[in-house]
C-alpha cells in the first residue's frame, strides 16, 4: 500500500471539516449531558449501533465499502481492528460516564494532556528524539497529575482513562492498513453484535430505556450515532488536506470547549489543586505548539532549500 503524501499547506476545505469536527466534539457533552440519566453502557451501544449506517452510507457514496469487505477476510487486520475497536470503546465509556457524573474537567484534562502522550509515546515505543521543549511539557504535564494526585489522595483516573486509551487508539490507528472512513465502519461493525446483545439483554429485563423516557429521549439515543460518526469523519477527511503542525493546533478547541461547558455550564468547581494544575497544562501546551510550528517551519526550509538545489 503506497503512503498517502502528507499536505505542504493547508486547504480551506480541509480547515473546514477540521474545525467542525473539533467543534462538535467539544459540544459533545452538552448533548450527553441530556442522556446523563441512563447507564453509559446503553449509551455507548447505541452510539455504536446507530453509527453503522452513518459510517456505512459515506462509503457506499465513496465506492470503498469493498475495503471493509476484504478487511473481513484477513484475520491480521481483524485482529488489529479488534484492539482498536476496544480501546475507541473503552475512550466512549469513560467519557460518557465523566460527562454523566459531574467530572467533565477532568475528561478536558485528559484531552489536554493526550497530544503529550503521543509525544511521549513516539519516544518510548518509536525512538524518536525529544526536544528539549516536548521533554519540558512533558514534565510540566507530569508534575500537574501529580499534584492533582497529593491533593485528590489518588490518581484523576478519568484523565488518565482518557488519555491512555484515545492515544493507544491512536497509535494503534497508524498499524492499522486501512483508510480513516474504512477503519472507523470496520471498528463499529466489530462493536455491533456486542451492542446489540447488550441492548437485547436490557429489553428482556426490562431495562431498556429506549423507548420508556418518550419521544425525545428515544430520538437522542437515534442521534448518538450520527453525532458519534459525522465529527469523526469530518476529522479523518480534513486531515489529509491540513498540515499536521495545524492539527496540533487545532486539537486544543475541542478541551477548551469542554472545560467550558464544565465551569459554566455544568458548575464545577475549579479550585484547589485545578487552579494549579491547568495552568501548568495550558504552559506544557504552549511549548509544545511552539516546538511544534519550529518543527514545521524547519521543514519547510529544508524544503525550499533542497528545491534549491536541485534547481541548480
Amino acid at each position: 500500500m503506497s503512503s498517502i503524501p502528507l499536505p505542504q499547506t493547508d486547504s480551506p476545505r480541509g480547515l473546514a471539516y477540521a474545525i467542525a469536527a473539533y467543534v462538535l466534539w467539544g459540544g459533545l457533552p452538552i448533548y450527553l449531558k441530556a442522556l446523563s440519566h441512563l447507564p453509559a453502557a446503553e449509551i455507548i451501544a447505541h452510539r455504536i449501533i446507530w453509527s453503522l449506517p452513518v459510517a456505512a452510507a459515506v462509503l457506499i457514496w465513496q465506492g470503498r465499502s469493498s475495503d471493509v469487505l476484504a478487511a473481513l477476510r484477513q484475520p491480521r487486520l481483524l485482529a488489529m481492528a479488534t484492539l482498536t475497536a476496544m480501546l475507541i470503546s473503552a475512550n466512549w465509556l469513560i467519557y460518557v460516564w465523566a460527562i454523566a457524573n459531574d467530572h467533565a474537567l477532568d475528561a478536558a484534562l485528559g484531552y489536554y494532556i493526550n497530544p503529550l502522550f503521543s509525544v511521549f509515546l513516539g519516544a518510548t515505543l518509536l525512538g524518536e528524539r525529544l526536544t528539549r521543549g516536548q521533554f519540558a511539557a512533558i514534565a510540566l504535564a507530569a508534575a500537574a497529575v501529580l499534584i492533582l494526585t497529593v491533593q485528590a489522595g489518588r490518581l484523576p483516573m478519568v484523565a488518565l482513562g482518557l488519555t491512555l486509551s484515545w492515544g493507544f487508539y491512536a497509535y494503534c490507528k497508524k498499524s492499522l492498513p486501512l483508510g480513516p472512513n474504512q477503519g472507523f465502519t470496520l471498528e463499529v461493525l466489530l462493536l455491533t453484535p456486542f451492542a446489540i446483545a447488550l441492548l437485547i439483554w436490557q429489553a428482556l429485563q426490562g431495562q431498556s430505556h429506549f423507548t420508556s423516557g418518550g419521544w425525545g429521549q428515544t430520538l437522542l439515543l437515534l442521534g448518538a450515532g450520527p453525532v458519534t460518526a459525522i465529527p469523526l469523519l469530518f476529522y479523518a477527511n480534513g486531515a489529509k488536506l491540513i498540515r499536521l503542525s495545524t492539527i496540533g493546533i487545532l486539537q486544543y478547541i475541542a478541551p477548551t470547549m469542554i472545560f467550558l461547558c464544565a465551569v459554566l455550564l455544568f458548575g464545577e468547581p475549579f479550585d484547589g489543586a485545578r487552579l494549579i494544575a491547568f495552568p501548568m497544562i495550558w504552559a506544557a501546551l504552549v511549548i509544545y505548539s511552539v516546538t511544534l510550528l519550529r518543527q514545521a517551519g524547519q521543514r519547510r526550509r529544508d524544503r525550499r532549500q533542497l528545491a534549491a538545489q536541485r534547481m541548480q
